[in-house]
Formats: C-alpha cells, structure tokens, sequence
C-alpha cells in the first residue's frame, strides 16, 4: 500500500485515492487540427516509465481534490505530491523531494516515510482501530450462538 501525502488533507493510504493517469499528457492545443491518428496515439499510447514519474490522483474518500503527485514506478516510493500546477521539486519548482531517486530494489520495504510499510497506522498508535473486535480486548464482540445478522438467535 502507498502513504499519498494529500496537500490539505495530509498521508492517507492509497485506497482513498484514485489513479488518475499521466500527469504529463497535454491536450492539443487546437483540437480540431489534430489528425485521427494523432488522438489516437494521445488518448491510448502511454510512455511506461521505471523511475521518478508524474501522476494525478484524486483524493476521492477525502477532499475530493485532484493531487499531482511524483512517484517512482521501480520502487512505489511517493517522492513528492502538491497541487495541480504545483512543482514537486528537483527542478527549484516546489518542495524537496523526499528521499532520493537513485534508489534499488534492496530497498524495497525498507520502511522510509512514503513507502507505505512504515507501520504507520498500525492500530498501536491510534490511528486505526484494532483488527478484532475494536474494544481492544481481542475479542470480537459476537455472542457464542447469536444470528451474525441480528436476527436473534435460532
């Protein structure tokens, strides 16, 4: 699972948010002169990028908003997010990335900040319940003989 930094709403987990494509295909300027083929290639053929590459998503379980957001295709490190039209660093545009694009696949899960695997969320924080009955007991609350459908018992 990704942690996408969402400029207003801050990390969420990626299963708020929706993959929105590529964020550097342009729309031709003047449609209208754009040949058949020509929209063919731009609204199907995709470049598939290993390394740093710019997305869109939108944080469709949060704010709603669209985020731009740079993340390395090799690796699923989010190395940076900002609003539409916002720089996402490395060119003096924006903020700085976070962490580095040369990065190898040893460090896979290493658990740096962006890579999901933080344990970030974990439930020991309190920032998500626990993974059994929510009363922190382990158990999960069912009653031994008890319809699991609230019907009573048969």
């Amino acid at each position: 699972m990704l942690l996408i930094p969402c400029p207003w709403c801050g990390p969420r987990a990626q299963i708020e948010f929706t993959y929105g494509g590529d964020a550097g295909v342009v729309r031709p300027a003047d449609p209208d002169a754009v040949s058949a083929g020509e929209w063919l290639d731009h609204v199907y053929l995709r470049d598939n990028p290993r390394g740093p590459h710019d997305e869109w998503w939108q944080h469709t379980s949060g704010c709603r908003a669209w985020v731009k957001v740079r993340r390395d295709t090799w690796t699923h490190r989010v190395l940076g997010s900002g609003p539409p039209g916002a720089g996402l660093g490395g060119d003096g545009s924006g903020p700085p990335e976070i962490g580095s694009d040369e990065v190898g696949p040893d460090e896979i899960g290493s658990g740096e900040v962006g890579d999901g695997l933080s344990g970030a969320g974990s439930g020991g924080d309190g920032s998500r319940p626990p993974a059994s009955g929510g009363d922190g007991t382990g158990s999960s609350g069912a009653v031994p003989g008890a319809d699991p459908h609230g019907g009573g018992s048969r």
